[in-house]
This record gives structure tokens, C-alpha cells and sequence, in this order.
């Protein structure tokens, strides 16, 4: 079934980095992956997490990051309706670029204090 969703992976000369950023860019994506990836992993728990996300923002980008098997949408057959998100392999397989960004963000922001 066709997205209803605007396209947003226009990438008309096939450029790797913005395949990647593609599937992880944006404002909250790789903060929604790392909250679900430390067990942060219910709606509420992830609205709690990531205050400034809007809750129509939060179930877009959660639909956005399912769609591209970054994660799973799991619905527990209980009463009330129980339902939590995990990473998939696929999605582990970013966890180290993710890695990567934190760490040179961290040097950058420290050289920022130091000048």
C-alpha cells in the first residue's frame, strides 16, 4: 500500500548521506530512536521524554520511522489496548551513526566553551 504521505525522500542523484538522512533526519527522529532504544517505548513515556514534541508530530514521526522498518509498532490484545515500540535490526544498524553524532557533538560543543 502507497504512503498517503508527502514524499520526502527526494534524492535525485542517489547521494548515500541523504538516503540516511532521509530515514533519520529531522528534528526528532534520532531523539524518539534513542528514548525507544532505552526502554523508553509507550507513547506517553516517549511524550514524557520529549516534552517539546507535539503529539500529532510524536505519531507522525513514530508512523514515519515504522514505515522505513526503523521500528516496530507492537499491539498487546489487552484491555485497554496496549502498545510499544522497539527497534529492529534495521534500525540498530543506525545506532552506531547515531553513536557517531553524539560523540562529535559532544567535542563540538566542548570547543564552543572553550574559545
Amino acid at each position: 500500500m502507497a504512503s498517503l504521505r508527502k514524499n520526502k525522500d527526494f534524492n535525485p542523484n542517489n547521494c548515500p548521506v541523504t538516503h540516511c538522512l532521509n530515514r533519520i533526519g529531522g528534528k526528532w527522529k534520532i531523539l524518539i530512536m534513542y528514548a525507544i532504544s532505552k526502554q523508553c517505548n509507550r507513547f506517553s513515556a516517549l511524550q514524557r521524554a520529549i516534552p517539546d514534541i507535539s503529539k500529532q508530530m510524536l505519531v507522525n514521526q513514530l508512523r514515519e520511522l515504522e514505515e522505513h522498518k526503523i521500528i516496530d509498532r507492537i499491539i498487546y490484545a489487552e484491555i485497554p489496548p496496549r502498545v510499544e515500540y522497539r527497534i529492529t535490526e534495521y534500525g540498530q544498524s543506525l545506532m552506531p551513526v547515531i553513536a557517531v553524532m553524539q560523540e562529535w557533538g559532544i567535542n563540538d560543543l566542548r570547543n564552543q566553551l572553550a574559545r
